[in-house]
């Protein structure tokens, strides 16, 4: 007949890896920095496409401007 399957003891520890922690805890950091780093990234990206549109406004006012001045000379408005 069969007999039934031994229990583990409570006492027995499991076997730990012992660079396993290490591992996950660079693991951990490597993460971490890449999550700021990209934080950062975006932040970078949002201002330069915000002074993009700055000087794009500014030129359109600047050439407006100046077509409006010859326009004036042109037809003597």
């Amino acid at each position: 007949m069969a007999q039934p399957a031994r229990r583990a003891v409570a006492s027995e520890e499991v076997p730990v890896d012992p660079t396993a922690i290490d591992r996950a805890y660079h693991l951990y950091r490597a993460q971490r920095r890449a999550k700021i780093a990209r934080q950062r990234e975006i932040a970078r990206a949002r201002l330069r496409f915000l002074a993009t549109i700055f000087v794009l406004i500014a030129l359109a006012i600047v050439l407006m401007l100046t077509l409006w001045h010859k326009i004036q000379s042109v037809f003597g408005l």
